[in-house]
């Protein structure tokens, strides 16, 4: 059971726009009333600024243990390609504890990020070698319990993945962790539906890896599995990926997926970064969420997703930390912006208008978009408006960047002059997560990550 929770603000960005004096009072967890104009009561927690948590739509937990050890060259080009023989090297060891110790962490971290949702694309479902464990659900278990313990909310999306290549080729002994069948992947589905049932909030998508891992009658097996619910997939993000699928079918990814399946609003296609004009009209017509993840997509050097074409044809975006080497939804936020104005070398390029605010404009569409892609109809998941969760990030009105700012000013200066480092506490769910930066259980969540890392890195 949650506690009732009234907190107040002198001023917070609602639906409507920004209001001062703001009173936000929840119970179970969801906002029951939203009153602006008027003074803080005698039981209200106060803080100066207040704004939504942010949906984080894509995300690999484990790998935030690889952050920072695959920054060394290898004999020949480094790519994407590279990067993944690194990070299946590191996979293989990996047990189911270790698995909760390294998602813990960064769910921690995206919470002290400004975070309060996440879609994790879960693909990790075998024990060592490849072997099944005798519960299904048993990884997903674990990534349950870490959202859990640290209070983040979860979209957990099962992951099928069953092949190395276009046309059904065999996968490789480095995948055979994450490989499976179709019934065995329905297995894991519902025992992971099971798990989540234990968390507040928490829900179930499906996820299809990439078309070149799942064969298209899989990719239509695994869509029907999805009762309703949304439904991601990694799409057409490398080059190399574009060429093969040409090779294998004639269309290129995203032409081929909206062929071939009823890609409609519940769909999140994730980077989506190598797409002409015809599939961004076609991606928005149909409502999908393109998933952007501008750290780990420049990370990896993937190339820049033609935003500001997107949006002129009306298409709608959420972010999301993918490999997590960097967990701060600011920043996720600025990139985006700053990828676009070195590619079209201008100033304000996402920018809604003419003297709209970027990062207005960019907050607006990640907030939107992200709760679209994390829960089937998405509209009562977003902002601090009655029936809606009480997720809510207070901004340190001293902090430097934030001084003397208001209204709009506000989210253009912790985009791009704050950061991470403004944000002062976070709720998820009506419960305070964190305080004055930090994660509650920083300390703990730390020693048991770092055990887990000295393990797997001996």
């Amino acid at each position: 059971m949650y506690a009732m929770t009234s907190l107040w603000f002198e001023s917070a960005l609602l639906p409507r726009g920004w209001a001062s004096q703001v009173r936000l009072h929840a119970a179970e967890g969801h906002i029951e009333r939203v009153t602006a104009g008027v003074p803080a009561q005698a039981d209200d927690e106060r803080h100066a600024l207040g704004v939504p948590g942010l949906p984080n739509v894509h995300s690999h937990a484990f790998q935030r243990g690889i952050a920072g050890l695959t920054e060394r060259r290898g004999a020949g080009e480094d790519s994407f390609w590279s990067w993944r023989e690194l990070m299946y090297r590191f996979v293989e060891r990996m047990d189911p504890d270790e698995l909760q110790a390294l998602s813990a962490l960064a769910f921690a971290q995206m919470l002290e990020g400004g975070f309060t949702h996440v879609g994790e694309f879960h693909y990790l479902h075998h024990d060592h070698n490849g072997v099944p464990f005798a519960d299904p659900g048993e990884l997903a278990g674990r990534i349950v319990a870490a959202a859990a313990e640290t209070g983040i909310g979860l979209t957990l999306l099962p992951t099928f993945y069953a092949h190395a290549g276009f046309g059904g080729v065999a996968p490789t002994p480095r995948q055979r962790r994450f490989c499976t069948d179709p019934e065995r992947f329905a297995k894991i589905l519902e025992a992971s539906r099971k798990a989540v049932q234990q968390l507040p909030g928490g829900s179930v998508g499906v996820a299809a890896h990439s078309l070149r891992a799942v064969t298209p009658a899989q990719l239509t097996a695994v869509v029907e599995l999805a009762r309703g619910g949304v439904i991601h997939i990694h799409i057409a993000e490398q080059i190399k990926e574009v060429e093969e699928c040409l090779a294998w079918s004639g269309r290129r990814p995203v032409e081929w997926l909206l062929e071939n399946q009823p890609v409609d609003e519940r769909w999140c296609l994730v980077h989506a970064t190598h797409a002409t004009d015809a599939e961004l009209a076609g991606m928005a017509a149909r409502g999908a969420i393109v998933g952007l993840c501008p750290v780990t997509e420049a990370n990896l050097g993937d190339g820049i997703f033609p935003a500001a074409r997107f949006f002129a044809h009306g298409g709608r975006m959420g972010i999301g930390s993918d490999s997590n080497i960097l967990l701060d939804a600011a920043e996720e936020l600025r990139l985006l912006e700053y990828s676009q104005r070195l590619a079209q070398r201008a100033r304000n390029v996402l920018a809604t208008g003419s003297g709209a605010s970027t990062g207005r404009s960019l907050f607006d569409a990640a907030l939107s978009g992200g709760a679209q892609a994390l829960h089937p109809g998405g509209s009562k998941a977003a902002g601090l408006a009655a029936g809606a969760p009480l997720d809510v990030v207070s901004l340190s009105a001293a902090h430097p960047a934030l001084l003397a700012r208001r209204e709009d000013e506000i989210l253009d200066s912790w985009i791009f002059a704050g950061g991470r480092t403004v944000i002062d506490c976070v709720w998820r769910a009506g419960v305070k997560v964190v305080s004055g930066g930090r994660h509650h259980d920083r300390d703990r969540l730390v020693a048991r990550y770092g055990q887990a890392l000295r393990r797997l890195l001996a």
